[in-house]
């Protein structure tokens, strides 16, 4: 054998052996790949939403609609059936919410409001508040009633206008029903990780298929299971209360569009317009007193929430003396600005559909929002007091928040389950919705108080507050963004 054979053929062994451990090391990489995509772990997907509420529906249609999340595969899980299109009834459904203007511009911003609209909403152009315990009051409103605060709507209209916003973007979002999740397993420390660890969220539903995704989002109630399998610690209580939710049917009128709300001492009772004829009650009260109330006939619950409304007898003699001075002072410093001003009487009502129910009322927040490769979103995250009705609205701001982070994340290159950029969600959600909370959670607390001292305090505090106009306006600013 020649010299220049033996080179030859030592240089097609090198080669051989070259292409040999490429071979190698691409099976080794296609093997982790096949882990990760294979049957134990199911497909791999970059965004899995836990949970098909209104929330997390419009997480999913948030994401579906967004032109940079084309050709990611993103998954909606949701445990009840699909109900299909809503059937409008001419009776209003016993569930609301109070929409405010950035929820709207959210549910606007991927094309769902226009169905709301096409629907019914029923615009709120003027709050009041006043309590039982005193004359004090408080008042909002925007550019001499011509803007509107909120809207109130249907729980079921915002889901349907929601799903079927869904709907158009199937190619990009799919939609498993009557589908619940058995167990999460979050990913292991990337220090602790092999190369046969998936370095993704793993799921395994209650049918025993499996699957896995780069991004879990929670969105499964205030009973989350995705937050238990994060080992998230939740802060929460119950204030032994329910709420009493039914349509209330209002004397003819030539326009409804006034939010009323009595704090009494065992709960706030909220008045919500639905229509020139209806409005929608949530009324909070002890549980036996819940009880007494939705056993009572339609007539006699009529006559036990206008008593609710209109009874003087728990009024306290010192807090309304001391009103009436601090309204005088008003009216000395600046006539135009008297507390009392803009007083309206609340509605006699007439009648109440056949559509009592009633729900417990509790307090829960997360103490995170995530972790690596999971994000927390609506009652997962914080559950807070009706009274202000914004529990639905910080569910939609997490939405509108969490967005934006994850189309940024797509922007810069990142992985939709970076820290990095899931912190900022986190830190940005609850500098918002913290002192939301504990201001809600507050007036709870001090309104169910029926000390001498704390109803004068609170009495002077709400009159003056609605004396102080820019004080308000900052208020309203903060309840309705």
């Amino acid at each position: 054998m020649s010299l220049l054979s033996i080179t030859v053929t030592a240089l097609r062994n090198i080669v051989a052996r070259g292409r040999c451990s490429t071979c190698v090391a691409s099976q080794r990489l296609l093997s982790t790949d096949n882990h990760a995509t294979g049957d134990d772990s199911g497909p791999l997907y970059d965004v899995v939403i836990s949970g098909g509420g209104m929330v997390g529906c419009a997480m999913a249609c948030a994401l579906g609609h967004e032109a940079l999340f084309e050709g990611k595969k993103i998954l909606l899980l949701e445990a009840a059936p699909d109900k299909g299109e809503l059937k409008l009834l001419p009776t209003y459904a016993n569930r609301v919410c109070a929409l405010s203007p950035a929820s709207t511009a959210l549910l606007d911003s991927f094309g769902a409001w226009e169905h709301i609209v096409g629907m019914r909403a029923q615009p709120v152009k003027r709050m009041q508040v006043w309590e039982s315990c005193s004359d004090s009051m408080i008042t909002f409103n925007k550019d001499n009633m011509q803007g509107t605060l909120a809207h109130i709507v249907e729980n079921d209209v915002t889901q349907d206008a929601i799903t079927r916003q869904l709907n158009k973007v199937k190619d990009r979002v799919e939609i498993r029903y009557e589908t619940k999740v058995k167990k999460y397993k979050m990913p292991k420390p990337m220090s602790n990780m092999t190369k046969l660890d998936s370095p993704w969220v793993k799921l395994r539903l209650e049918n025993g298929d499996a699957l896995q995704t780069r991004l879990l989002i929670g969105a499964d109630g205030f009973r989350s299971l995705v937050r238990e399998s994060c080992n998230i610690h939740n802060m929460s209580w119950d204030y032994n209360q329910r709420a009493i939710v039914c349509t209330l049917q209002l004397p003819t009128q030539t326009e409804n569009n006034v939010a009323w709300q009595r704090f009494t001492p065992t709960g706030p009772i909220a008045i919500l317009p639905l229509d020139d004829e209806h409005s929608s009650l949530v009324w909070s009260t002890t549980p036996e007193d819940a009880k007494h109330l939705l056993a009572l006939p339609n007539d006699s619950f009529v006559d036990a929430l206008n008593d609710a409304l209109w009874e003087n007898s728990q009024k306290d003699s010192t807090a309304v003396y001391a009103g009436q001075l601090l309204d005088q002072l008003i009216r000395s410093i600046s006539p135009a600005g008297t507390s009392t001003a803009g007083r309206q009487l609340p509605p006699h009502i007439t009648g109440v559909d056949d559509n009592r129910g009633a729900f417990p009322l509790g307090l829960c927040h997360a103490t995170n929002y995530v972790k690596s490769g999971v994000a927390l979103i609506g009652d997962a995250a914080h559950r807070i007091h009706p009274l202000a009705g914004q529990g639905v609205n910080l569910g939609f701001g997490d939405v509108a928040c969490l967005k934006n982070i994850l189309t940024q994340a797509v922007k810069d290159g990142a992985g939709l389950g970076s820290i990095l950029h899931l912190s900022d969600y986190e830190r940005q959600r609850q500098r918002q919705i913290i002192p939301v909370m504990a201001t809600v959670d507050g007036l709870n607390r001090l309104y169910r108080n029926k000390m001498s001292p704390l109803v004068l305090l609170r009495s002077l505090g709400l009159q003056t507050t609605n004396a102080l106009n820019p004080l308000k306006d900052l208020i309203m600013s903060k309840a309705i963004a």
